[in-house]
């Protein structure tokens, strides 16, 4: 069965900490792989470090950095640095699972990341037990 997260996004380019939502997704799964599919082509999924939020700040600044809003792009919407980023961080990653929890590192989180907002998206989330 696939499940699916909201996520309500307040910027133009911001990262959400959904693991406590795709922890609860993976209760009573002893083990497994937890596969997540965000289904737009302006956001994606990313895992890195949750501990610290300059962390993300740090992600988004040179991710704009790299892919600046004003650039001579031809896609006619406007929002081609949103759709360069996505292709950049991919739309999806997986974890395993192992006693109904995600195998994630001690600082590790997982985050929806958003580059055309605020926006009301969907992550789904399949869980695949061994």
């Amino acid at each position: 069965m696939i499940k699916t997260i909201t996520v309500r996004t307040n910027r133009q380019t911001e990262l959400v900490d959904i693991t406590n939502e795709v922890a609860r997704a993976v209760e009573g799964v002893s083990s497994g792989i937890c596969y997540l599919y965000c289904p737009h082509t302006t956001a994606g999924i990313i895992i890195n470090e949750g501990a610290d939020p300059a962390v993300a700040e740090d992600v988004i600044a040179v991710l704009n950095h790299f892919v600046p809003w004003k650039f001579g792009y031809k896609h006619l919407e406007g929002n081609s640095p949103a759709h360069v980023k996505a292709s950049l961080t991919g739309p999806g990653t997986f974890v395993f699972v192992e006693e109904g929890r995600l195998k994630l590192g001690t600082w590790q989180r997982i985050f929806f990341a958003e580059y055309d907002g605020p926006r009301t998206r969907k992550v789904y989330v399949k869980v695949v037990p061994d």
